[in-house]
């Protein structure tokens, strides 16, 4: 299983020197095994780039994304997604369910000029929430985890080898509880990517904001007993400097001695599992 990090950024998207070695794109991952097309980790800013990767092939395209939740930093990348373009490409995305509501029908005017059905390609949306799915090799785990919205969790699962993508997560106030279906996500997971937004001041001052501390992200992989854990979905006012300042923090952290390895997810990265 391989991983390549289109984007690592949480709420909006960056750009600027402070940004250059992180990266400034809001969410989107691919995993990929051989010989399989990508399954698409949320569709940020970082999916316009990836587009432009897919497009190399002379295939038409058929990928599967999951998608957590669909606040603006975790869909933006999808006008943009250039495989759209062909009238033969199919996404088809998986998300939690909206009340009625679905992704096309956000993703639209007044909020972007086109609607998504006058794109060529095809876009097909389907609600999950608490539920096991096979997508194509790859085993795949959607539970509700907390967070302002309904918002899910993802831990797919290939040959063995797990990952849990945990991008968006209200830590509690005790900044210890681990919600059960995050603990479902998490369990035994060789690799977690975990929201790690907040230092610990800037978490007093937004308790109710929807996101963990970088504390909070170590605490959860330690009593998962996670083997990797990658802090993820940085905050805007974080640049390179203040996000190599966090990472030096966690790796200090007791709990982090109960984790194979603490890194930070940084955009162009591709890791191997």
């Amino acid at each position: 299983m391989e991983l390549t990090f289109y984007g690592v950024r949480g709420s909006c998207p960056c750009s600027g020197e402070r940004y250059r070695r992180v990266g400034g794109n809001t969410a989107c991952t691919a995993v990929s095994v051989d010989g399989e097309p990508p399954l698409v980790l949320d569709l940020g800013t970082g999916l316009r780039t990836l587009g432009d990767v897919l497009c190399r092939t002379d295939q038409p395209l058929e990928v599967t994304a999951l998608l957590t939740h669909l606040h603006f930093d975790h869909i933006l990348g999808l006008p943009f997604f250039a495989p759209l373009h062909d009238p033969a490409a199919v996404l088809t995305v998986y998300g939690p369910p909206q009340g009625g509501a679905s992704l096309a029908s956000v993703v639209q005017p007044p909020f972007f000029p086109v609607e998504m059905a006058d794109l060529p390609g095809k876009l097909d949306v389907r609600e999950v929430a608490d539920e096991e799915l096979s997508i194509g090799p790859f085993r795949v785990l959607a539970a509700t985890v907390p967070h302002p919205g309904t918002t899910l969790g993802f831990r797919i699962g290939i040959g063995g080898t797990t990952v849990a993508y945990v991008p968006d997560h209200q830590a509690p106030p005790d900044l210890r509880t681990v919600a059960e279906g995050v603990r479902r996500l998490c369990d035994g997971a060789d690799l977690l990517l975990h929201d790690a937004q907040y230092s610990a001041e800037e978490y007093r001052a937004k308790p109710t904001w929807g996101h963990s501390t970088v504390d909070y992200a170590v605490r959860v992989a330690a009593e998962c007993g996670v083997g990797r854990l990658l802090l993820f979905h940085h905050d805007p006012l974080h640049g390179d400097r203040e996000i190599g300042a966090l990472l030096r923090h966690a790796r200090r952290l007791p709990d982090a001695r109960r984790v194979g390895d603490v890194s930070v997810a940084v955009e162009g990265m591709t890791l191997t599992l």
